[in-house]
């Protein structure tokens, strides 16, 4: 076994023995029995074109952006040192999770992108061994919660995981991926990526129709009322699919560009009407001034109190606003929001920081790698003419390393697919 090997053995260990505890082991099917669904998607409508925005803005060639995104991989899953670089650990023949450094846990949220990422990059022995790990580990296998998968939420503090959640946007990550793995890989009996998506997908629509309503868990001594993910009146995604959650959501969460693909390829119109309200809604929870979105928001998109600061986990929405333009279904509406984020952070473009209060003031002046990351991705989503600088920093960003690469590398590998025109439709 060689040192990274074993070193991703023990860390593992150590977390699955600890964080993991109570998840289920089996790979039965993720939601309803198989035989309810369906097990294929229609097909769906590809762009016909993906902006490289390396290209057209910085001029850079085929085989230089090649070269960023392969070297951006190697070092973060392949063959990065373990202790500083990599965030990629095997397990056994058939496994591998992917590790939050700097909280010592799995979330579903570095799982699903990176399997968004391996499948982007013709990568399916990571993609499988990523899925096999959290059908085993993460996924819930009875009660009320059967078919979700279980996280991580909260910032906690260094090398201290946190709460356990149902983090919706894992999941949403989850059904993207592997609806993009049947597309380029097909499924087999083996790996049935399409079954999985789709019994993924009904579950988080129709948790409480499944459970004949809302139903209480015990989820490691705290009593939850759990019910869909997705409100089914406004549509809008819930940040987590309690009844704790009911009424609001994040900007983060909503990926209309996605559910635009779920319509297409399921017939199911809840999709469409999903995009539909995720679009309003992030334009409405953007601030009028600045564009930053609130940690939380109202389904009217009026900040959460306690929750009204623009912090990390709002970078996810620039990634969101991005797809919508990459795939070619953005909205206007959604240009100017993109337009007024970049304007602002143009104002100090070399050093501004990480967290703001949504009328600009600062908070954590730290410069912010996973912010660099997003900013350039949103420059795909914005017609702003000083959108070159967002991408020339991203470009010239080092590979993330150290304690926070977990979050700075994934943002950082989806940003540089993004604006190269590589994270395509299957």
């Amino acid at each position: 076994m060689t040192r990274r090997s074993a070193l991703g053995c023990m860390v593992l260990s150590a977390v699955l023995a600890t964080a993991l505890s109570g998840c289920s082991g089996t790979l039965d099917s993720l939601g309803k029995d198989p035989t309810e669904l369906p097990t294929t998607f229609e097909a769906v409508t590809k762009p016909t074109n993906y902006p490289n925005t390396f290209s057209t803005l910085l001029k850079k060639s085929d085989s230089d952006v090649s070269n960023k995104i392969g070297d951006a991989f190697d070092q973060l899953f392949l063959h990065g040192d373990p202790g500083t670089q990599v965030i990629y650990y095997p397990r056994g023949d058939d496994q591998a999770a992917i590790l939050d450094i700097l909280h010592g846990n799995v979330r579903t949220e570095g799982m699903g992108l990176a399997m968004l990422i391996a499948v982007e990059l013709d990568k399916q022995d990571v993609f499988d061994r990523l899925w096999t790990f959290s059908k085993v580990w993460l996924r819930q296998d009875s009660g009320a919660a059967h078919g979700y998968f279980k996280s991580y939420c909260g910032e906690g503090t260094q090398g201290v995981a946190g709460t356990f959640c149902y983090d919706v946007y894992g999941m949403q990550q989850f059904v993207l991926a592997l609806m993009f793995a049947d597309g380029r890989w097909h499924s087999t009996t083996v790996q049935p990526y399409a079954s999985d998506a789709l019994a993924l997908l009904d579950v988080l629509q129709n948790k409480e129709l499944e459970n004949g309503g809302v139903k209480p868990i015990d989820d490691g001594g705290v009593m939850q009322d759990v019910g869909s993910a997705f409100d089914p009146t406004t549509h809008l995604v819930r940040e987590e699919p309690t009844v704790a959650a009911a009424g609001y959501t994040r900007s983060a969460l909503e990926m209309p560009a996605a559910y635009e693909l779920w319509a297409q390829a399921t017939g199911n119109t809840f999709w469409s009407d999903a995009a539909d309200a995720a679009r309003a809604h992030v334009v409405a929870a953007a601030d009028a001034t600045t564009g930053l979105w609130p940690i939380r928001s109202f389904f009217d998109g009026s900040p959460v109190p306690d929750s009204s600061t623009f912090t990390q986990q709002a970078y996810r929405t620039h990634l969101n606003l991005a797809l919508d333009a990459l795939w070619g279904t953005e909205t206007a509406d959604e240009t100017a929001v993109a337009d007024r984020v970049l304007g602002f952070f143009a104002q100090n473009p070399d050093t501004y920081g990480g967290t703001f209060a949504l009328d600009g003031t600062p908070i954590d002046t730290s410069r912010a790698q996973a912010l660099i990351s997003a900013n350039g991705a949103l420059a795909v989503a914005s017609s702003r003419s000083d959108r070159t600088a967002f991408v020339n920093a991203v470009w010239a960003q080092a590979i993330p390393t150290g304690d926070n690469r977990y979050y700075d590398g994934l943002m950082y590998l989806m940003s540089l697919l993004v604006l190269s025109g590589q994270l395509r439709v299957w």
